[in-house]
């Protein structure tokens, strides 16, 4: 039921104070109507018996107390959904800004979705290829989990999460797959970039965006990723897609809740922010999944930029504990012009166990587990050397360092437009591995070994024509 109050009592920021209203609701979508006959939309934000608090959608700028008033519409903000927003560009409230028609809805639904019984949740089990090698051979991502890009200023998480985009498929499936890309607080040329990289390589076809600008209003960017997230749904659980979410950059989107909570006065928690940022974060990560008796799935990569490249910052800290592990990106490797960046070492996927080696080749777990403990003990080699010299480095270690070289510089480092196979990957993994003494390939199966390695491979071959002669 609609009702219209003209009791607006004080615009503070994005904020409007309503007196006198009665069965406002939380979430309620509101219209403020200005003296000049046009309207703004917001929605309630909070109700203290007859008092409301609207946070509004738009700027506030221009609107005063005299004159105005509020009606009050008796529904939550839905978002019409429907499999004509593939190929096309959304603001952050879903209005198309990519010169095409209006989208014809095949139904409206609350963009805050529903929670996903846990019971109905179903474990995670197969993985999606991104093409990067650092990703798929190191730390799978999994079909309907949720892992993290942790990033810091200035370091290339823009191109990563585009290349992702880009290069996401189900491999040797033909199920349907999608991205639905969504970023909060973007300059306007990071969002010509973005269309210009899904435009110019085809993703557009099977790709819905989601574009917030960081002169957009602060509420909208609140906004923007349940809207993602709300589409991803519907593709996923009613039309029997796997749909590949990525949203950048979850900080900006934590800023926005630290300026609205400030304007309303709260009591912050830790560095300004809401106490209840965790539980926030919680109702956007948490709608990744599968759910028992659905064919499609929800898989998602929220980027974020962590102030100073502090891990314990708040947003990274919190989003660690309720995502599965995460990615992270290193200023080292970016100092050497080493692209991706992504800093193994400081990554994990939890859920890579229940994939590698199952439903991908069977020595994927065991090629993982041998680069990491190479990798990292060549690291340690090599800072070895910077304090004794070279000359300090046992033969093994030699080795070890040239190893951790060799594997910044083939492994890590990819072209943007590379996408490797998992079974490139896999193969230029064993290519590195001739590096060391096959004595030293312990976490690998010695099977394996001599189905793969490059040098057991050529001596079997010399063997059996030794004794084919």
């Amino acid at each position: 039921m609609q009702k219209e109050y003209k009791t607006v009592r004080e615009i503070k920021g994005p904020l409007v104070f309503v007196d006198g209203v009665d069965g406002a609701s939380y979430e309620e979508i509101v219209d403020v109507k200005l003296p000049d006959g046009s309207e703004r939309r917001g929605k309630v934000l909070e109700v203290d018996g007859d008092k409301a608090v609207l946070q509004m959608f738009e700027s506030t700028q221009g609107v005063g107390v005299d004159g105005a008033s509020a009606k009050f519409l008796g529904k939550t903000l839905e978002l019409g959904v429907s499999t004509d927003m593939l190929g096309r560009v959304f603001n952050g409230t879903a209005d198309p800004i990519d010169g095409g028609a209006d989208i014809i809805p095949e139904k409206k639904v609350d963009i805050n979705g529903a929670p996903i019984n846990p019971y109905s949740r179903e474990f995670p089990n197969s993985f999606i290829q991104t093409g990067i090698s650092t990703i798929d051979g190191m730390n799978t991502l999994v079909r309907g989990q949720k892992l993290p890009i942790f990033s810091g200023a200035g370091l290339p998480h823009s191109r990563l999460a585009a290349q992702i985009a880009r290069q996401a498929k189900v491999v040797g499936s033909d199920e349907p797959f999608a991205v639905v890309f969504a970023a909060m607080g973007i300059t306007f040329e990071e969002a010509e970039y973005f269309q210009e990289q899904f435009r110019s390589t085809g993703a557009i076809e099977n790709a819905v965006l989601f574009l917030n600008l960081a002169n957009d209003p602060v509420v909208e960017r609140i906004a923007t990723p349940r809207m993602a997230l709300t589409t991803a749904e519907y593709l996923a659980f009613e039309k029997d897609m796997h749909v590949l979410v990525i949203l950048t950059d979850m900080t900006n989107y934590a800023e926005a809740l630290r300026e609205v909570s400030a304007a309303r006065k709260e009591i912050p928690g830790r560095r300004g922010y809401p106490g209840y940022l965790y539980t926030d974060l919680s109702t956007i990560y948490e709608r990744a999944g599968i759910v028992r008796g659905s064919k499609g799935t929800v898989t998602q990569i929220p980027i974020l930029t962590m102030p100073e490249d502090d891990k314990t910052h708040p947003v990274p800290d919190l989003t660690g504990y309720i995502t599965e592990g995460q990615f992270t990106l290193s200023r080292e490797l970016h100092g050497k012009d080493i692209y991706p960046a992504v800093d193994v070492l400081g990554s994990l996927s939890r859920l890579m166990g229940k994939v590698a080696g199952k439903s991908t080749r069977e020595d994927h777990s065991g090629v993982a587990s041998q680069l990491f403990a190479s990798y990292a003990r060549g690291k340690q080699a090599k800072e070895l050397a910077i304090v004794l010299g070279e000359e300090a480095l046992s033969d093994a270690d030699k080795k070890y360092a040239e190893f951790a070289e060799a594997f910044e510089n083939r492994f890590v480092r990819q072209g943007e437009d590379e996408d490797r196979s998992l079974d490139d990957t896999i193969a230029l993994a064993w290519e590195l591995f001739t590096i060391l003494p096959v004595s030293e390939l312990k976490r690998v199966k010695e099977q394996h070994i001599e189905e793969f390695l490059p040098k057991k491979k050529e001596q079997n071959a010399e063997e059996k024509a030794d004794e084919t002669a």
